[in-house]
């Protein structure tokens, strides 16, 4: 691959000062940057199109790119190799200069570091910043002040402050010099309120002290010690690069719209937080992170909700609990690789989706020994979720893949509202209310019943993803690790083979017969059903064949192409992640080998 080519969406890796993030490619190239927060504006869109600004450090002619982070941290260093020597891009969005552990990125710089060292011989290096804000839609001048470059248009300013000579031609500037071994060049490009002076003061952020941070962080969540550590620790990190430290939430993904197959229109804003994905969220951060972080994504969750007051519960949320999500399209931007539409917001957060009420009881009953420490008001919401799935159980809804057309009974639904009801019995007493454990018990049998008889379809062998259907979906996988069903149960089994059989290559499995890619997630659901039927070898072989699916750096999108193992739609995906701990620490307790804090 040359710096020519455009990037494949596996060729970013993640940058986060758990604010906001930002993508660089292999060849040193930051093609995504929204800031101040993750659903902002992005300065950097040349992931979407190719005049929507980017920052890009390359080196003249024919080169290699190799990278990695920097220990246990989201610090990016890429080394570039030419005929005439190499030099190394180090990368960071900077921590607040001085935090460490779970201080971490509480508060922001909004910083993008950037250092050229010289390694071997002499290489030529080319540089070329070009914000264009607002999703590409403006275009800054820049201007000298003192030292600094700076930029404002709009509602942004950015001030860049390098130890090159750099060249402005309108809202670019760009520099072409020699570096050599041991040569050093810095540059730094903060965020600037636009009106009114500038913050001024304190320390300024460097990429040793983020380092620092990030490794003070890691340090203090070594709990787990099971099977794929190292895969377990980076999934960890990315987890908490993609979370909005300020409130706790988990975005799913730091990107818009990056689709889920090229040239189509299955392209999502994702930079939000979804209740769909809480509980095994929530289960993955036990494991792999600590309580600490479990618990303020729950009390994140609980502020974000509020009271219903009857109201059916909202399925997704900004980072600081927005309601409003509506989307609309950037009719001026080319889409990656041609895919259009660009959204930005999500319209599935006016969806009914039942399951995100077993979601968040689900999270609760991890976080029982919390529960008693609860506000009334929070009690008081979860009493009244579990009411919701007694009562609302029959309905039908969007389902979990958010379908935007009519609604069903979909299965996964009508296990989950089972599964509120069950965590809701367990945590009655907690609750205040042993009263209500009756009621809820007889509802949560009747769900089991009932999807007993009406997902069982004869024709296919296997649980059919919605009622009285015979169409298969990866998201029956769900049944064994929720509770409802054992995985070893014959039908179960049955149900897992089918998945196998016909919706999987290898360890890729499509969400449904005919899906445009395959589901990463799912993949290491099936690996967690394998482990639990007792099929630990078969298990261990197919998430280590997934494990390898992912990027040089560990990284996982959305989906994967299983006829060109391409990477598809948004990235790095949350939910991705949290499969793969979810899914080590299955085969690590399958295996008796220890595992650190059980989640369940």
């Amino acid at each position: 691959m040359t710096a020519a080519d455009p990037p494949e969406i596996s060729d970013y890796g993640l940058l986060s000062d758990c604010h906001s993030a930002a993508l660089v490619s292999s060849h040193g190239s930051v093609d995504w940057w929204s800031l101040p927060r993750f659903d902002s504006p992005a300065v950097f869109g040349r992931l979407l199109d190719p005049s929507a600004g980017h920052w890009s450090i390359t080196v003249a002619g024919d080169h290699t790119a190799t990278r990695d982070y920097v220990g246990d941290s989201l610090v990016l260093r890429t080394v570039l190799r030419t005929a005439t020597g190499a030099v190394a891009v180090t990368d960071a969005l900077a921590l607040r200069p001085g935090s460490r552990g779970h201080e971490i990125g509480f508060d922001a710089p909004h910083t993008l570091l950037r250092t050229v060292e010289g390694l071997d011989g002499t290489v030529t290096v080319a540089v070329e910043v070009a914000p264009r804000l607002e999703y590409g839609l403006t275009e800054p001048r820049w201007r000298r002040d003192g030292p600094s470059w700076v930029a404002r248009a709009g509602p942004v300013g950015l001030r860049l402050t390098d130890d090159s000579e750099l060249t402005a031609t309108g809202g670019t500037l760009t520099g072409r010099y020699p570096v050599a071994a041991g040569q050093r060049v810095r540059f730094r490009l903060a965020f600037e309120p636009p009106y009114g002076p500038a913050a001024r003061g304190g320390p300024e952020p460097s990429v040793h002290d983020t380092l620092e941070a990030w490794h003070s962080w890691a340090a203090l969540h070594r709990g787990y010690r099971g099977r794929y550590l190292p895969a377990v620790h980076r999934s960890a990190l990315v987890l908490q690069g993609l979370t909005y430290q300020r409130s706790g939430a988990v975005v799913a993904a730091a990107t818009t719209s990056l689709p889920e197959q090229l040239g189509a229109d299955l392209n999502w804003d994702y930079r939000f937080a979804w209740l769909r994905d809480v509980s095994l969220t929530m289960q993955a951060l036990w494991v792999a992170a600590c309580p600490d972080e479990a618990g303020r994504f729950f009390d994140w969750i609980a502020d974000a909700i509020g009271p219903l007051g009857g109201a059916p519960l909202q399925i997704m949320f900004g980072v600081t609990g927005e309601r409003d999500l509506t989307e609309h399209e950037l009719d001026h931007l080319a889409g990656h690789r041609d895919s259009r539409p660009v959204r930005v917001g999500n319209d599935a957060w006016r969806q009914r989706q039942l399951d995100v009420l077993g979601e968040v009881l689900f999270a609760a009953e991890l976080l029982r020994e919390r529960i008693g420490d609860l506000s009334d008001a929070t009690r008081e919401l979860l009493v009244s979720l579990a009411d919701q799935a007694a009562d609302s159980w029959r309905l039908p809804d969007s389902g979990m893949w958010e379908s935007r057309e009519h609604p069903r009974h979909y299965t996964s639904s009508k296990v989950m509202c089972w599964v509120a009801l069950d965590r809701a019995v367990r945590l009655a007493g907690t609750l205040g209310v042993p009263d209500r454990a009756d009621v809820w018990a007889a509802a949560r049998d009747e769900i089991h019943a009932t999807v007993l008889r009406r997902a069982w379809c004869e024709r296919i062998g296997a649980y059919a993803g919605a009622f009285d259907s015979d169409r298969l979906d990866a998201s029956v996988l769900l049944l064994p690790l929720v509770g409802f069903l054992p995985a070893g149960d014959p039908r179960m089994l049955a149900t897992i083979e089918a998945v196998r059989d016909r919706l999987a290559d290898g360890p890729l499995v499509r969400r449904w017969y005919g899906d445009t890619a395959a589901f990463v997630a799912s993949g290491f659901w099936l690996v967690e059903c394998l482990a639990l039927a007792g099929r630990v070898d078969e298990a261990g072989a197919l998430f280590a064949d997934l494990l390898g699916r992912g990027n040089d750096l560990g990284l996982f999108a959305e989906e994967i192409d299983p006829a060109t193992g391409r990477q598809l739609g948004n990235h790095p995906q949350a939910f991705s992640h949290v499969g793969l701990i979810n899914a080590a620490w299955r085969l690590t307790e399958a295996t008796a080998a220890g595992g650190g804090p059980r989640p369940a």
